[in-house]
């Protein structure tokens, strides 16, 4: 689990690169390089309010270790408030 004061989508990754989508730690937020289509479902899911979850690592292996959630909380009191 990563906190993050920002969060950076982007929707240029090529799917001849061999990833899935990339996730990166940028000063202090985190930026998720995902492909055309996966961000045309994540702005989708955003429309609709869906959980979203964006799984990275390689399209050749098997062993994916990182996955981006965007969650929904129905309790916004939980949340950090800064």
């Amino acid at each position: 689990v990563t906190g993050a004061s920002f969060v950076v989508f982007n929707g240029a990754l090529k799917t001849s690169s061999g990833f899935l989508a990339k996730s990166s730690i940028v000063e202090d937020g985190l930026m998720v390089q995902i492909t055309p289509e996966t961000m045309e479902n994540l702005r989708q899911a955003l429309r609709d309010k869906k959980d979203f979850k964006i799984t990275c690592g390689k399209t050749d292996t098997g062993d994916i270790k990182e996955y981006v959630d965007i969650c929904w909380v129905e309790n916004e009191e939980k949340t950090n408030k800064r």
